[in-house]
């Protein structure tokens, strides 16, 4: 059976914008969906979340798909990152992902922000290990995104040989940017899933 991980970011929580409608539109499909509650998601840690993700996840095979918003997707590929050789994931999705983010939309937010940022930004991704996982990526960007500079298209493009496209004013898609249904994403995943 065909599995979907919706991991959601920084302050988020898995009834957010559009986890609920994202998650009821594939268990139409028959496919079970998680979207778990990430742990202290006002203070996500690499240490805590990855081995976290592995739990929830158990035994990835090819029939098991993630969809990661802003550092849920980093959660993700670190997690990729952790899997033995030979293991092969169906494939990912990610919305507003980063590798860098806006240092003055950071700092506006305080020291805090910039202390919790900093070993997602710092600590490196194995690109080429994450690539070996899986062989279907894709990821979406907002032209308006206060937070993800747009220069990080092209980082996910080159490391990771994504597919990407840049969405127009829709901010971080988070929850409060009241998107409550992202089509794209089921798009992409059906596309994945075939």
């Amino acid at each position: 059976m065909k599995r979907v991980f919706i991991i959601h970011g920084w302050g988020g929580y898995p009834e957010e914008g559009w986890f609920p409608w994202l998650k009821k539109e594939l268990e139409a499909k028959g496919i079970e969906v998680h979207v778990p509650a990430m742990p202290d998601s006002d203070n996500p840690k690499i240490e805590i979340w990855i081995p976290f993700l592995a739990e929830q996840v158990g035994a990835p095979d090819a029939d098991t798909y993630f969809v990661g918003h802003s550092v849920g997707s980093q959660a993700v590929l670190r997690y990729l990152a952790t899997l033995s050789a030979g293991v092969k994931v169906g494939g990912a999705v990610f919305v507003a992902p980063w590798l860098a983010l806006d240092e003055e939309t950071i700092r506006e937010e305080g020291p805090e922000s910039v202390e919790i940022a900093k070993p997602w930004v710092e600590t490196p991704i194995d690109w080429e290990k994450v690539r070996t996982h899986a062989d279907e990526f894709f990821a979406i960007f907002s032209d308006d995104d206060p937070f993800v500079p747009i220069e990080n298209q092209k980082l996910f493009q080159e490391r990771l040989e994504a597919k990407t496209v840049i969405e127009h004013s829709k901010g971080h898609f988070g929850g409060g940017d009241g998107i409550k249904e992202l089509p794209i994403v089921l798009e992409q995943l059906e596309r994945i899933m075939q």
